[in-house]
């Protein structure tokens, strides 16, 4: 099978790189111009991606009827508030032989709709899609630099999820499958809200303990939302949930959890955000979560108190005053 990968920030470069490096012959879609150019003179994507050279198999494309000409299984690695975009200039180019597998980790914020309900309702009206998702603990750096990996695929059709798993697992990638596609997306979006107050933990030098609590209640508000949706609660246990949460709170390479440091540190959202050249979901995601917790009346204390930070300048220390002076309560209520 040939691959396309849409998109060519960190992500889409880094899978790129890992699927040449399986010798999969693979088209890169890189939509910005200056980006394209400088990566196809140099086989290095300096601007996302710098210090990794591309193996001779990948190509790179800025046309998205070229790079997708001939592929079989399309990787979409761009930004949710671009998705719906990019997968209507898609559309009159596929066709339901090709397998459309999400990298997106985030929730359109005006619909609230996961990526995969927005490529069905996009792709639907000209052929019936077969859509995976893909999630877990994978810092882009980490995948390319051969660091052992697990992540999860999801599908709807487990024979597609397999398709995939065999598709790109190695001795340094694993792949498990699923079919809950609802909780491993929504995983993978709320742990980046969680990662933000994190980054805000430690620019404050809480310890670890801080940490711990943030994993462990960061956990159950993502359960009891993602519940209330319809995932399965084994799900956020799992590498989609848990892994990933703990790899966003903890590593030092996560954009969300910068945002939060920064943001401890005193600084603007507005100011951080300018002075980042890649997109941290979990800004644009704290919003998609405060809605969704108020329309479903599902209480996330630690979110919604994120939500306050970033959208009406709470203070920090402020937040974490309220979040610990709620009244008690019993764990698993």
């Amino acid at each position: 099978m040939k691959a396309c990968v849409i998109g060519g920030g960190s992500w889409g470069s880094a899978f790129s790189i890992y699927l040449g490096r399986l010798e999969i012959e693979t088209r890169l879609w890189i939509r910005e111009e200056d980006v394209y150019e400088e990566t196809k003179k140099r086989r290095e994507n300096r601007s996302f991606l710098p210090g990794f050279t591309f193996p001779s198999n990948v190509s790179f494309f800025n046309d998205m009827k070229k790079a997708l000409d001939s592929s079989e299984i399309i990787f979409i690695a761009v930004p949710s508030q671009f998705c719906r975009r990019v997968y209507e200039q898609l559309a009159p180019n596929l066709s339901s032989d090709h397998i459309i597998v999400s990298l997106t980790k985030g929730i359109e914020e005006d619909t609230l709709k996961r990526m995969s309900t927005v490529m069905e309702e996009v792709f639907s009206p000209n052929f019936n899609p077969r859509i995976a998702v893909l999630s877990g603990p994978s810092f882009a750096r980490e995948v390319i630099e051969g660091h052992p990996t697990a992540v999860v695929t999801a599908s709807k059709d487990a024979h597609i999820a397999q398709k995939v798993q065999y598709f790109i697992s190695s001795l340094t990638f694993r792949t498990y499958t699923s079919e809950d596609v609802t909780g491993v997306e929504l995983a993978g979006a709320f742990k980046n809200v969680i990662a933000i107050a994190a980054g805000i933990s430690d620019a404050l030098h809480f310890g670890s303990n801080s940490i711990a609590a943030l994993v462990t209640r960061g956990i159950a508000e993502m359960t009891r939302l993602g519940m209330k949706l319809g995932a399965k609660m084994e799900t956020f246990s799992g590498l989609a949930g848990i892994g990933d949460l703990v790899l966003t709170c903890t590593g030092k390479l996560s954009r969300n959890h910068f945002v939060g440091y920064e943001l401890g540190k005193g600084k603007s959202l507005t100011e951080i955000v300018s002075s980042m050249n890649m997109i941290a979901e979990g800004v644009s995601t704290t919003l998609s979560v405060h809605k969704l917790a108020e329309t479903e009346n599902v209480e996330m204390p630690i979110c919604e108190q994120i939500y306050y930070v970033l959208y009406r300048n709470k203070d920090p220390r402020e937040a974490l005053q309220d979040l610990m002076s709620r009244k008690l309560k019993d764990e698993y209520v």
